[in-house]
């Protein structure tokens, strides 16, 4: 890919000072540990700065579905830019309409009205706020305030959706968060459902939310938010029936359903949406990371009818929904989002990962055949994780010998995901998630490294 002198020469340049003026998220400081820094990419594969190649098997953070260096996007984000480089989405570009449209075209079911933001957590946030303000005004004489979500879910780090996160190890630093959050148990197959077949732990989670939602009283809860399939959070894939079941209890009891598909969306696994696996409908859906493969800041809430029908009324009654945005739909973003969404249907991406998907758990399902470490392997379309155990049990491996695994795999060329950070303990998943342009070859090439690294763990 070139350009090895200069990168090289980038990372003679930073000094100890560099390595405090950039406060980086999740990082002890105090260890005086380089980072690894990135400077180019193309597909699959990104160069550091000292020109060392990376194949990137978890796609920057589960976002860059297109893959490095898709030209088209860079020349839709500069004619754009030249055109109109900002305008705000109270008087928005023709690009946003356009996207929005689009967006209306390829979502499930009636979400047909779409609200711009910039990020996941954003999204979240104001998914949350549509259900509070809707509640109250849809129930009047009600309380409808309660968010119902699940331990291991993660929607994000602003207030509200770090409040419905289900994971200490991202929340109890900011304690107290926003009240009236209520957590139930995730689909968790392998720790807390043991003995169940998939069928019965639907039906129990199911039920456990009907309950919940009979204790706290139906006229105080607005909504239930779920990832369709909990990402960082250990990459819990439920039972076909779940969601389905879900839908029916939520309609029971006039609460909107909000599927947070922040990771899932747009092609990562196997389906445009992942709630059309199971076709089950959210009322809310939210959207971001594939949306614009990364390249842009971009992220997008749709409604249902129903939810928009919610905040129409007379202006004086001020039932419309009270949230603005100033980079929200921003002209730029819409524009690399509309060629990032041409480029998933034009390439086949959603069909590539359903099967390169199937291809990478089959061989991870070897791997765990092949090594006693591994002791469940998780995933859908090309979202896999590997949780690792110590042998013979279902104790989590030890955090350092699994730090030590991420850093094997990158010093032999691959990039891998962690669930750190999350819940005390149940940190031990190695994560796949490549772009969406992978072939067969690299997904071998990518299972040969984690076999070879997984050796390491019982050598």
């Amino acid at each position: 890919m070139g350009q090895t002198v200069g990168t090289t020469q980038q990372s003679a340049a930073l000094t100890d000072d560099d390595l405090d003026t950039l406060w980086r998220p999740l990082t002890q400081h105090a260890l005086r540990k380089r980072p690894l820094t990135i400077v180019e990419g193309h597909r699959c594969t990104v160069v550091d700065s000292d020109g060392k190649e990376y194949f990137d098997g978890i796609a920057g953070l589960w976002c860059v579905n297109v893959g490095y260096g898709q030209e088209r996007l860079v020349e839709a984000a500069a004619a754009q830019m030249s055109r109109l480089p900002f305008t705000p989405l109270s008087r928005p570009a023709p690009v946003s309409i356009e996207l929005a449209r689009k967006l209306r075209e390829i979502l499930p079911g009636d979400l047909n009205h779409i609200l711009f933001v910039n990020t996941g957590s954003e999204a979240n946030e104001a998914a949350l706020k549509i259900a509070r303000q809707y509640a109250r005004q849809k129930h009047a004489g009600q309380n409808r305030s309660k968010i119902i979500a699940r331990y291991r879910g993660y929607h994000g780090w602003t207030f509200g959706a770090n409040s419905a996160t289900g994971q200490a190890g991202r929340k109890v630093a900011f304690e107290p968060l926003v009240p009236g959050f209520v957590h139930v148990r995730p689909p968790d197959l392998f720790r807390l459902l043991e003995g169940l077949s998939p069928s019965q732990a639907a039906r129990e989670l199911a039920r456990e939310l009907d309950q919940v939602i009979e204790f706290e009283g139906p006229e105080s809860v607005a909504a239930f938010i779920g990832e369709p399939i909990i990402g960082g959070g250990g990459v819990l894939v439920p039972p076909d029936e779940y969601w389905p079941l879900i839908r029916e209890v939520c309609d029971k009891h006039g609460v909107l359903l909000i599927h947070d598909e922040i990771i899932t969306g747009f092609g990562r696994t196997g389906a445009m949406f992942c709630s059309e696996h199971w076709g089950a409908t959210p009322d809310i859906i939210c959207m971001a990371k594939g949306i614009s493969s990364g390249y842009v800041p971009l992220a997008a809430v749709g409604v249902t009818d129903e939810v928009f029908g919610g905040f129409l009324g007379d202006p004086a009654d001020r039932v419309h929904f009270t949230q603005i945005s100033t980079y929200g739909g921003h002209p730029v973003a819409c524009a690399v989002a509309l060629e990032n969404i041409a480029l998933i249907e034009e390439l086949g991406l959603v069909a590539n990962a359903a099967e390169m998907g199937a291809r990478l758990l089959d061989g991870a399902r070897e791997l765990q055949r092949r090594h006693p470490v591994v002791g469940d392997v998780r995933g859908k379309g090309l979202l896999c994780g590997l949780e690792l155990v110590e042998p013979g049990t279902k104790e989590p491996l030890a955090a350092p010998t699994v730090d030590g695994l991420v850093q094997e795999a990158q010093a032999r060329g691959l990039l891998v995901g962690r669930n750190s950070g999350t819940v005390p303990r149940l940190e031990s998943l190695l994560m796949l998630a490549p772009p969406l342009v992978v072939e067969a070859d690299e997904v071998d090439h990518v299972l040969g490294i984690v076999d070879d690294v997984l050796a390491t763990a019982s050598a």
